[in-house]
């Protein structure tokens, strides 16, 4: 049996469909497996040595804006009441989707000692390699013992240079990995920096699975009964949604908004002609199925789009110059499938041109050839 190491937990819809893919790449494949469960229980010595890692900036602007949405429930309670109805529809899904649950680790020594019941435990898929979460020794598989197989499957730093403060400490942890695999072609280059190794880049694990088996894995449903365009921000950017206006009023399409995604967004509030809340992520996946447009700055509502043939448009959710950017990912994405033109530059209306799913298709088999190749190596053996 193997341990997965993965955030299944977190209410967002990209990274629950993606922790989601990998459970059902594991099933499709036989693999027997359990959700790792882990509680902090920290002594005085290790809340110290923790606080370093409150400095940390990219750690600082993910608790900025959840302050900003907690702020906001508090000024609009009507806002906080929606957001009720959005975590109980994650929640439903969740408990349905994954239920091969581990016993529950309480502190890091019983953790240590769990890691024992398992032939290899396998961590990647999101940014949980982030240099914010580094001092917690979960996610880099560090309290896995030498002698068990360690995995990282399509892992992602989430940014473009670890801090020189914890570039030792990266190597390490990648030292003790028997496979890596990244996400992103920045990633690879990190692991090279600070390694040696050259390490493959793989398909984020949506990708697994193409549109047909994706709709067997969750079932169409049709949403809404006249063609629209679905906006999709986790970002605050005024100028997009205005953008996504000019779009619905050029093309007299109705717009389909997901409001106050990762914070309160003030202009949300007037944003959208249907913006629902009890969305769950299989009903996320449909709203995008069924959109005529989608223009998002997120990088899994990119990757769903071109799974179904969507024409859509990115927006950079971050400066590139931004220190806490984490822009690469959309980066490689739009490199490695040849769609870097459906990023935004000024013109909405470009998202009506026609995309060449033909060749992105083409680019998309040579990655899964590849990604393919990697998991089959990686788990090979008695596991």
């Amino acid at each position: 049996m193997i341990g997965v190491c993965i955030k299944y937990f977190h209410e967002n819809y990209g990274g629950m469909l993606q922790a989601f893919a990998t459970v059902k790449m594991l099933e499709s494949r036989g693999i027997d497996y359990e959700l790792i469960r882990y509680k902090k229980k920290l002594t005085i010595a290790e809340k110290v040595r923790f606080i370093p890692r409150l400095l940390n900036g990219i750690l600082l602007n993910d608790k900025y804006e959840a302050f900003l949405k907690s702020q906001g429930m508090k000024k609009h309670p009507e806002f906080a009441k929606n957001d009720a109805v959005r975590m109980k529809a994650f929640e439903q899904f969740k408990n349905k989707a994954f239920t091969k649950l581990s016993p529950e680790f309480c502190g890091y020594k019983a953790l240590c000692e769990g890691a024992r019941r398992y032939d290899a435990v396998v961590t990647g898929s999101d940014q949980l390699w982030s240099p914010a979460g580094l001092p917690t020794n979960f996610y880099n598989l560090m309290f896995v013992p030498d002698e068990i197989r360690k995995i990282s499957y399509a892992s992602s730093f989430g940014v473009g240079q670890i801090p020189w403060y914890q570039k030792r400490r990266t190597a390490n942890f990648l030292k003790r990995l028997d496979y890596i695999s990244m996400r992103e072609n920045r990633g690879s280059e990190i692991v090279k920096e600070l390694t040696g190794l050259d390490v493959p880049v793989i398909l984020d694990p949506v990708f697994n699975f193409n549109k047909e088996q994706w709709e067997k894995l969750i079932p169409v449903k049709k949403e809404m009964n006249e063609p629209y365009i679905f906006a999709y921000f986790l970002g605050a950017n005024p100028e997009y949604r205005k953008q996504v206006q000019k779009l619905a009023e050029s093309t007299g399409l109705k717009i389909v908004a997901l409001r106050h995604m990762d914070q309160y967004v003030e202009n949300d509030e007037a944003f959208g002609d249907y913006a629902p809340y009890d969305v769950a992520p299989d009903r996320f996946l449909n709203f995008i199925r069924g959109a005529e447009y989608v223009c998002t700055d997120s990088f899994h509502g990119t990757c769903f789009s071109i799974i179904n043939e969507k024409k859509f448009i990115i927006f950079n959710r971050y400066a590139n110059a931004s220190a806490t950017s984490k822009n690469s990912r959309i980066d490689s994405l739009c490199q490695n499938l040849g769609v870097s033109e459906r990023r935004f530059s000024g013109d909405i209306l470009e998202i009506q041109k026609d995309i060449n799913y033909a060749e992105v298709t083409c680019k998309l088999k040579q990655l899964q050839k590849t990604t393919n190749q990697y998991i089959d190596t990686a788990f090979q053996g008695d596991i």
